[in-house]
């Protein structure tokens, strides 16, 4: 839970799961970390593809997969390029906010240098965050989910042997303009 404590900083992510493809060993150690049978699930068009991905998850979590991503509570995304709107899944309510979904995109790359900056809890000043490869429309989608808060979706990204999050409230910060000389 430091990935969302700590927005946007790369946290290690080691283990040996050997799970079903397209599931990725990071994308399975955080599905059998925070699911539970209580807990329904959506899986992309790749992972819902390959029955073997939903049979892994019902026995090592016994949680329901649901087919409408406004029914998930997770939703587990093996190709972030082509992530749904946001729009489609749970923004939580005003009176239960935290009844929205966490989004984990399994993507290639994490990086806490050279991308978007953002702001808010958690973070001192601001920090660097970009992944690869995502949505085109990533920066718009982003700036509406953080303007909806403290409704909102919260954002768990994987990547080969490492972890970042981004909670509904880490706001996008404006790249800082250069004076002219």
């Amino acid at each position: 839970m430091e990935a969302l404590s700590r927005p946007g900083r790369l946290r290690p992510l080691a283990t040996a799961l050997v799970p079903p493809a397209p599931l990725t060993p990071e994308l399975a150690a955080l599905a059998l970390a925070l699911i539970d049978a209580d807990t329904p699930v959506w899986l992309d068009a790749p992972l819902r593809a390959e029955p073997a991905v939903a049979a892994f998850l019902r026995f090592h979590t016994g949680a329901p997969l649901v087919d409408a991503p406004d029914r998930a509570a997770f939703a587990l995304i093996a190709d972030p390029a082509r992530c749904p709107a946001f729009t489609d899944f749970a923004p939580g309510t005003p009176a239960y906010p935290d009844a929205s979904a966490t989004l984990i995109l399994a993507v290639e790359t994490l990086s806490d240098e050279g991308g978007p900056a953002f702001a808010g809890p958690g973070i001192r000043g601001t920090v660097s965050f970009d992944a690869s490869p995502l949505p085109a429309d990533w920066a718009s989608r982003w700036a509406a989910n953080h303007a909806a808060f403290p409704l909102g979706l919260d954002l768990l990204f994987v990547a080969p042997g490492s972890l970042a999050g981004l909670p509904r409230s880490t706001r996008p910060v404006a790249p800082e303009m250069s004076p002219c000389t």
